[in-house]
């Protein structure tokens, strides 16, 4: 006999990645709630998305993070529960885990990662703030016995690709490029749909079970020159290309202000330090989605460019 599907409540699913959660959940038929606030009904943008779960048969449950009444009666509806809030409610989670404990019914819990692994990385001020309150989300949920997959997705293709990278760009460079530090270490991409159907996939999967799941797929994992060197094929041309030391970017950091000085740390860590391949992924701690499930077609950072060339 087939397995049941797990029910799945998404809070925070009208957000950059929970959409893209919420409408993979669906669309891999797992009866699929999201928590949804009353505001968020009448917000002309956020409503119009609100509809297309509907026509998904997405089942909206109204509700909020700070009503604790509320969320433990949506988390007793269902098996596993995904939060895909904001960088600004990373702690607000905690209201989360303890809706779970009293809920006790849980089997998976998904806090809100979708990026860098935080257990892994040497991000500077001001990103390591912000990676410290995933750090403490993920402390408090194993104090707690609860169930989880961590998932690290590494880079948002939607969010790095279209500009390649480059400052208050619009469009991929057609004639000069930017490089911070030297190119080298590796980074990886990964298409917003393709993140959301992982995640899925993992939420039923005992070996994703208490670890972290990397998004990792070889051919999504690429240097900034190798990057730059795929999209020189695509145009036919080759750029120009400065290269910023990794000091000169700490530097830049230091003198720039909010948000400039996440936006470099953030790239600080990723393409100077190469915080998202620079560790082996133990069997202990971790597991690897295109790993797991050779099946899937993802999309490739090559064929994500297309749209662009």
């Amino acid at each position: 006999m087939a397995h049941e599907k797990s029910k799945i409540l998404v809070i925070g699913g009208t957000g950059y990645i929970g959409k893209f959660v919420v409408e993979a959940s669906a669309k891999a038929g797992h009866p699929t709630f999201a928590l949804i606030r009353e505001s968020t009904m009448t917000d002309p943008v956020k409503g119009k998305l609100v509809e297309s779960f509907k026509n998904l048969g997405v089942t909206l449950v109204n509700g909020d993070l700070n009503d604790h009444e509320s969320l433990v009666k949506a988390i007793k509806h269902v098996d596993v529960v995904i939060s895909t809030v904001s960088s600004m409610q990373i702690l607000d989670q905690t209201k989360i885990i303890a809706a779970i404990k009293e809920a006790g019914n849980v089997k998976r819990f998904i806090p809100s990662e979708f990026g860098t692994d935080v257990d892994h990385q040497n991000a500077v001020e001001p990103t390591k703030s912000a990676f410290s309150g995933k750090l403490q989300i993920r402390r408090a949920i194993e104090a707690e016995g609860i169930p989880f997959t961590y998932v690290a997705s590494n880079c948002f293709a939607g969010y790095f690709l279209p500009t390649l990278v480059q400052a208050g760009a619009t469009t991929p460079p057609r004639d000069k490029v930017t490089i911070l530090g030297d190119g080298s270490p590796k980074a990886v991409f990964n298409i917003e749909q393709d993140i959301g159907m992982y995640t899925i996939k993992a939420v039923d999967d005992p070996r994703a079970l208490n670890k972290i799941m990397y998004i990792k797929p070889p051919k999504n994992t690429l240097s900034f020159n190798e990057l730059v060197s795929l999209w020189e094929k695509k145009i036919g041309k080759s750029l120009e290309k400065t290269y910023i030391p990794g000091e000169h970017v700490l530097k830049l950091i230091k003198e720039s202000g909010f948000p400039i000085n996440i936006v470099l740390s953030i790239n600080h860590s990723i393409f100077v330090n190469g915080d998202l391949t620079n560790f082996e992924i133990e069997p202990s701690f971790g597991v690897e989605a295109s790993e797991l499930y050779p099946d899937v077609k993802y999309t490739t950072v090559e064929e994500y460019l297309d749209q662009f060339a």
